[in-house]
């Protein structure tokens, strides 16, 4: 039985965009079944990664990762397939690279905990939000007569 049409909120991080791995990334994601639906480079504002990262404040690390965020451009896009949060989340690994299963982007591509090259939502809901605050849905341009 084929699982349920979702999206999902993946964005590739600086030290990734950097590297030049955008590309080999974006594919993997691709391959692997997933369909880019949206897609743009941006650079965070910090009031914007406090948003994003808003369940880690307080958190010993929250201040090096909003800094690392923040450190340069990412690259974002809606992601859309059968299960696109679970299958996304399979292809990320674990957040820490040196625990991630081989062959996963951050094992391959991160270089620490903070520094591991992928942000992916990690629930429906969550990618919901997140896909409206990196995707807002602009008013339809005026037809010209």
């Amino acid at each position: 039985m084929a699982g349920r049409i979702e999206q999902t909120l993946i964005f590739v991080k600086p030290t990734a965009v950097r590297r030049g791995l955008v590309g080999e990334i974006l594919g993997r994601l691709e391959r692997s079944g997933l369909q880019i639906e949206a897609l743009r480079m941006l650079r965070l504002a910090r009031p914007q990664a406090e948003q994003h990262y808003a369940e880690h404040r307080g958190k010993p690390f929250f201040e090096e990762l909003i800094t690392y965020v923040t450190s340069g451009p990412i690259v974002a896009c809606v992601a859309a397939g059968d299960g696109a949060v679970s299958r996304a989340r399979e292809l990320c690994g674990a957040t820490d690279p040196a625990a991630a299963a081989s062959r996963t982007i951050r094992r391959e591509f991160g270089t620490d905990i903070c520094r591991n090259a992928i942000h992916a939502s990690d629930s429906p809901e969550s990618a919901r939000r997140e896909i409206e605050r990196f995707f807002p849905v602009e008013p339809a341009a005026p037809v010209l007569p």
